[in-house]
């Protein structure tokens, strides 16, 4: 197991300072900022619930805003949900002076979601090293979307990729 210490950058500073307060208000905090930072999440109203910096809890509530025809999570706010959460581990884990950026999002709606959906995503220590040590490259994220009954309505394959920022 690496013992690789990440390098710093501007959202992982934010993270491990919200994570060092009581859950409730790291989670709030760390909702603010990314409903600020990514405007859609805002509006979809997109919920952080917990980091460990190797995993990432998000929530989408089954909100007006964010449904479709039939009532539940329209697909584009659950492709929202997952592209985030995955979105959010890179981020945290990239140095400061790497841009994440998706290379490729694969949904497969296989059930139809009941109620609120929840997006856990994970990196592995090797994935970390990996991004923390190579210029650019590519990672394929674990992702698990499930909803309100514990099923999993949509099966997701996320592929970031992550380039040097350009100054």
């Amino acid at each position: 197991m690496s013992q690789l210490k990440p390098q710093s950058n501007p959202l992982r500073n934010f993270v491990d300072f919200a994570n060092r307060r009581p859950a409730w208000l790291s989670s709030w905090l760390i909702t603010k900022v990314f409903r600020f930072k990514v405007k859609l999440a805002g509006t979809t109203g997109i919920e952080m619930l917990h980091t460990d910096c190797k995993s990432v809890t998000y929530r989408q509530k089954n909100y007006r805003k964010a449904q479709n025809h039939i009532g539940s999570v329209h697909a584009a706010a659950t492709a929202l949900l997952a592209e985030s959460c995955t979105g959010f581990i890179v981020g945290i884990n990239l140095p400061g002076d790497k841009l994440p950026l998706i290379k490729r999002m694969d949904l497969q709606y296989i059930k139809r979601a009941t109620g609120d959906m929840t997006a856990v995503a994970s990196l592995t220590d090797k994935q970390i090293e990996l991004m923390q040590t190579t210029e650019k490259g590519e990672v394929n994220v674990a992702v698990k979307v499930t909803d309100s009954t514990g099923i999993e309505p949509v099966v997701c394959e996320m592929i970031w990729a992550w380039v040097e920022k350009r100054r």
